[in-house]
């Protein structure tokens, strides 16, 4: 029998239920911090003598592919001192690694910690791309280019090279700042992600500089268009989302926002109710506005009608969060268009 830890008191009430039955095996699925297992084991312990295991079996499922990454797992991992409980555990799993996707045996220590520094390197990596977006202006490089150099290096790899206004989500900023603090309470200082969880907070809001520029420093009586408020595409999860962050500034500044996301509106009503133009369409987002500005890369934004754009909006400008167009494009198209890393059309 395998339960969550999160959900405690429903699992101490089975053990209970079930104590004269065969050695159970309980499971933590969550990402959790180091030594949550002994934890667990000695929570239960208190309540029950009967024989049980703990193991730590943390998911890699990525937000709008969880079906697909739960029934084609990339790989699994095992965090078992019991070697019954471990081969029950793979043969719990055996049907779904048929292709030879590898289940990863481990102490229940290693296993709580590889979550954590599986998504702590991705949002690293996600973040060394913008600083380096952001030098890449500085000194007239293009990120796009520097981006297709390093992918092609096999020990880099072509994911999460692209550049933006920060990550966002429930799992990258929870786990940065989750393994930091667990590095803090065991007498370790890990700068490097002290310094992703700063910059990123930075990047989120990267482009508002540019839009107060643009503006001569006055948003007062303007409308900017905003296309994507989730915090990535196949969502309508907002939490922590760049969006959130740009919007507000913008509100602060005195803009008025007609906003648009094809799943996320319902919670941003929530969060901001009347105070921002909810739109039901892309278009009617940019109707008479000053300038557009893009926060999240849904497939519905890259190739939009821009004629259409030039001819409804006041001015045809547009701040890309996401480097979703072409630059040569948008210039071919008449459009002032900012980006991240790549030199500005005016």
């Amino acid at each position: 029998m395998f339960y969550g830890h999160r959900n405690g008191h429903r699992t101490m009430h089975l053990i209970r239920r079930h104590r004269n039955r065969c050695t159970k095996i309980i499971v933590d699925k969550s990402t959790v911090p180091v030594g949550t297992s002994e934890k667990v084991r000695d929570a239960i312990s208190k309540h029950t003598n009967i024989d049980f295991d703990v193991v730590s079996n943390p998911e890699f499922l990525r937000e709008g592919f969880a079906v697909d990454d739960f029934l084609k797992p990339e790989r699994i991992i095992i965090g078992s001192s019991s070697d019954k409980a471990t081969e029950q555990m793979k043969k719990l799993y055996k049907p779904y690694v048929r292709s030879g996707n590898p289940i990863i045996v481990m102490d229940e220590k290693s296993a709580e910690l590889t979550k954590y520094a599986a998504n702590s390197f991705l949002a690293t990596k996600i973040t060394f791309m913008n600083e380096i977006a952001n030098f890449c202006e500085k000194v007239g490089a293009d990120v796009d280019k520097v981006r297709v150099g390093m992918g092609t290096d096999s020990r880099i790899g072509k994911r999460f090279l692209f550049p933006g206004i920060g990550y966002g989500g429930s799992c990258f900023p929870k786990d940065v700042k989750a393994l930091h603090k667990s590095g803090k309470e065991n007498n370790y200082d890990f700068d490097i992600l002290k310094s992703v969880i700063t910059v990123n907070d930075t990047q989120k809001k990267i482009l508002i500089p540019r839009i107060l520029s643009h503006f001569n420093n006055d948003l007062k009586g303007k409308t900017l268009g905003i296309w994507g408020l989730a915090f990535k595409p196949e969502t309508d999860d907002i939490r922590e989302a760049p969006a959130l962050y740009m919007m507000e500034e913008l509100l602060k500044q005195g803009a008025k926002l007609n906003v648009f996301d094809p799943e996320a509106m319902p919670n941003i009503k929530k969060r901001f109710g009347d105070q921002l133009n909810y739109t039901s369409n892309m278009y009617e987002a940019i109707n008479n506005v000053d300038a557009l500005i893009i926060c999240t890369e849904w497939s519905i934004f890259r190739t939009p009608d821009f004629g259409k754009l030039k001819n409804n909006m006041n001015s045809p400008v547009i701040f890309d969060g996401r480097n979703l167009y072409d630059v040569n494009d948008l210039k071919a198209e008449g459009f002032h268009y900012s980006s991240i890393g790549r030199k500005p059309v005016n």
